[in-house]
């Protein structure tokens, strides 16, 4: 299944919320599991961005609509990234070498 890190910054909403933020997770995990996805692993962080998710979905479609989901709650504003592991990583190689 594609994998997908999403970058996350709380909202003015979010930070003021900041003591519901795991169980806020937990809804996210529950969230992409009824639209066919899984979250893999989130991370508080310190830097510019106030959490990473890694999540795999089946697709595009429900990658976006999981995301999309999360940001219209209103506490965290995201930036994704597609992510390749290993073996897709040497697939792509293998077509762009011909």
């Amino acid at each position: 299944m594609p994998t997908y890190v999403a970058l996350l910054n709380w909202t003015d909403q979010g930070v003021q919320n900041y003591k519901d933020t795991p169980k806020r997770a937990e809804a996210f995990g529950a969230a992409l599991q009824k639209l066919g996805a899984q979250l893999l692993n989130i991370y508080w962080t310190v830097g510019p961005y106030d959490l990473v998710v890694v999540v795999e979905a089946p697709d595009e479609e429900t990658a976006t609509a999981t995301l999309l989901q999360l940001g219209a709650v209103g506490n965290v504003r995201s930036t994704t990234l597609r992510a390749f592991g290993p073996e897709e990583m040497g697939r792509i190689i293998a077509k762009a070498a011909g």
